[in-house]
């Protein structure tokens, strides 16, 4: 397998991190409700979006915070065999339910490859987050994670 460079970005949330650096970033987030999401016409067909949240007084929290959650997912997503230079944007999106287990995920990508890898990568954790609480009660929350693949020599 060849190696590709992976850029995970949380829009959600303050973080924005990589695989290959521990930068951290703060960036504003302008999406109130599941209609403003990217693709949200092609998700809406995809996953149950009934009572899904994008804002909480506490996200859901992945055990041992979103660096272990970062690491996890990106042992467990598959690597591609990109071009030079070949660059990949993916979109992830998944919803942790009140349970705190991952139930709908699905990925939008031009590339159906990247989309599967991307899905089944994170369906391969099967780990149970601390789920999302607004106004004291659980509620299900969909995360958006833009990926960005880039094959570089």
């Amino acid at each position: 397998m060849k190696k590709a460079f992976f850029l995970m970005v949380l829009s959600f949330s303050s973080l924005v991190f990589s695989q290959n650096t521990d930068e951290k970033k703060t960036v504003e987030t302008t999406i109130s409700d599941v209609s403003g999401l990217p693709d949200y016409e092609v998700i809406k067909n995809k996953l149950d979006l009934k009572q899904v949240v994008t804002k909480a007084d506490t996200i859901p929290e992945f055990p041992g915070g979103m660096d272990a959650f970062k690491r996890k997912y990106f042992e467990n997503i598959e690597t591609l065999d990109l071009k030079k230079n070949e660059k990949l944007d993916t979109r992830l999106y998944f919803i942790v339910e009140k349970n705190g287990y991952v139930r709908n995920v699905t990925a939008v990508s031009k590339n159906k490859k990247h989309a599967e890898a991307a899905e089944q990568g994170l369906r391969k954790i099967f780990v149970r987050w601390k789920p999302a609480k607004l106004n004291g009660e659980a509620v299900r929350y969909i995360f958006f994670f833009p990926l960005v693949s880039k094959k570089f020599n």
